[in-house]
């Protein structure tokens, strides 16, 4: 495998921006991992929670050792504090994300691959809402979406202004009273996947010790209600890396099973 840290500009965001990128790589000598043998391959998007950045995965898990046994590709994104948003004041993280980096990274990695049944979109927390995000407004780019502890209900949040500044939250959502039902609302955006030919899979897990269990279930209740299918698991844990070292092997496993 190799890990390229990557520094270019973002003409959507105006400024300098970071991602770190494993690409699989053929070889004949290394030892204790596996090696590629194809020319292009498939790719995970791989996002950060709230505290972190593009590097907080190779430093808390061996996701780089979890791509090599798959002969995967994984972009690990930076989006700051955005919530992969198009903010209300400040940049257009969403558009950035589902847009302009794939277009850059696909540019500078030929090998790797655009096609919707070869991209999943995954994240932990705050990611984990992007992922689904992602997945939900643009069926037609990401076969599959997996969250892992997702702060899935950006409208609670706001409505219960959680343990952060209202200027915080009017930054990136705008008007309070305007974001459940939104395009920033997963529920409405399960609501609207309803009128769209393709879906996405969806693979979400929270811990049972996890104060975000509540919210998933209440969001894989409504996609239950929707028809919607989803696989949905939660068991022992809490907001935490151990749990999610372990449960974005199942994500990548979610990924492949029903991959071409």
């Amino acid at each position: 495998m190799a890990l390229i840290h990557l520094n270019f500009h973002s003409d959507t965001l105006g400024m300098a921006m970071q991602a770190d990128v494993i690409l699989p790589q053929k070889n004949t000598s290394l030892i204790g991992m596996q090696t590629s043998e194809s020319e292009t391959y498939k790719t995970l998007w791989l996002l950060h929670g709230l505290s972190d950045d593009n590097t907080i995965w190779q430093r808390r898990t061996s996701i780089e050792r979890y791509a090599s046994e798959k002969g995967i590709a994984v972009v690990m994104v930076n989006a700051d504090r955005s919530w992969y948003c198009d903010m209300k004041y400040g940049g257009r993280y969403f558009t950035y994300l589902t847009d302009e980096l794939p277009k850059i990274c696909r540019h500078f990695f030929r090998g790797m691959s655009a096609r919707r049944e070869d991209n999943l979109v995954a994240g932990l927390s705050m990611g984990g809402y992007g992922a689904l995000k992602c997945a939900l407004t643009y069926p037609d780019r990401y076969i599959a979406a997996a969250s892992l502890s997702g702060a899935v209900d950006i409208a609670a949040y706001v409505e219960g202004k959680s343990e952060m500044s209202e200027p915080y939250w009017y930054s990136i959502l705008g008007d309070f009273d305007k974001v459940r039902g939104s395009e920033n609302d997963l529920f409405a955006l399960a609501d609207r996947l309803c009128e769209k030919a393709e879906r996405p899979r969806l693979f979400l897990w929270c811990g049972t010790e996890d104060d975000l269990i509540f919210s998933n279930r209440r969001l894989k209740a409504h996609f239950d209600a929707l028809g919607i299918e989803n696989t949905y698991k939660e068991s022992e844990g809490d907001h935490s890396w151990h749990w999610w070292d372990l449960h974005i092997r199942d994500a990548i496993e979610f990924f492949l099973e029903k991959s071409e």
